[in-house]
């Protein structure tokens, strides 16, 4: 076999180079290496074809062009996004309640808080300091403590007693009253403990006015005075003045001085009458009710004015 023939069929297949329908052929493989290859001769008719250049790299035969400029603009628009998206942060939640307020008002319900604490601390440590058995600071504050627990604030144990209240009190008031002409003119009684039942019953929230003033007054003042009304003690005079104070108050409501009329004195007394036993006992008690009258008390100026409210 010549060696132009072969080498020219297997460099440019059988048809030949240039020949319509002719395909270039992929450059034959390597030699191994040490055999002897001679020369082969320039042909002038026949150019040497030069080697295609590769295809580049590309979608494959099944891959559609349409598909693959797709996912290419969705890549691009991926990353512009990525690009312009805010870096994630820890959400923030709206604030609430004094971290709404602003630097001012936080200041002022910090310290109206503080106040609060304190009152309620001193509150519950005078209580505690008056129900407590007698102790070193009671006896070197006693004084102060009294102060603040009567007579708003006092504390017995008569619920639980062995012998509980079985009596009816009734705290009771009159007037000396100044008319307008000069002329003086004493009231009725005003059954005031009657008024604050009318008041009460059938009241589903009753006020702790009506049910606990008059009713703490006037316990307030048995317990600071001995049998003939005279007053034990600096607490002795300070029940007779938040006595009077009351009653004054009632009496203004009730308009008892009338028209023109000026309230000069009051005086107050209490009808106790005992609780009938049940018809099962054998217990006999009196029926008659007890009175215990108190002296007149001028009524000053700081018993009608803001003293009362």
């Amino acid at each position: 076999m010549d060696a132009y023939g072969t080498d020219s069929d297997a460099r440019h297949g059988p048809d030949g180079p240039g020949r319509p329908g002719s395909a270039p052929e992929p450059d034959a493989p390597p030699e191994p290496h040490g055999s002897a290859v001679p020369d082969r001769p320039a042909v002038p008719d026949s150019p040497a074809v030069p080697d295609s250049p590769p295809e580049p790299a590309g979608p494959g035969p099944a891959d559609d062009p349409q598909d693959a400029s797709t996912d290419a603009a969705e890549l691009d628009s991926g990353a512009l996004a990525f690009s312009v998206a805010p870096a994630p942060g820890p959400h923030a939640e709206p604030r609430t309640g004094v971290a709404a307020l602003s630097l001012r008002y936080q200041i002022g319900a910090a310290l109206a808080l503080a106040v609060v604490a304190v009152v309620v601390c001193v509150h519950v440590g005078m209580v505690f300091l008056h129900v407590a058995p007698s102790n070193t600071l009671t006896k070197a504050h006693g004084k102060a403590i009294d102060d603040w627990i009567y007579p708003e604030f006092e504390q017995n144990w008569k619920l639980f007693a062995p012998n509980p209240l079985q009596q009816n009190i009734a705290v009771q008031v009159r007037a000396e009253v100044q008319e307008k002409d000069g002329a003086v003119r004493t009231t009725g009684w005003y059954d005031l403990s009657a008024q604050d039942g009318q008041a009460i019953d059938g009241n589903l929230l009753p006020s702790h006015t009506e049910q606990n003033e008059l009713r703490r007054a006037w316990d307030f003042f048995v317990a600071t005075h001995d049998s003939n009304n005279r007053p034990a003690g600096l607490r002795g005079t300070l029940s007779e003045s938040y006595l009077r104070r009351i009653v004054v108050l009632r009496l203004g409501r009730d308009d008892a001085a009338g028209k023109g009329g000026v309230i000069d004195q009051v005086q107050v007394r209490s009808r106790t009458t005992n609780v009938p036993p049940p018809k099962w006992s054998t217990e006999k008690i009196s029926d008659k009710p007890m009175d215990r009258v108190l002296p007149w008390w001028p009524v000053a100026a700081a018993d009608t004015d803001g003293g009362t409210r």
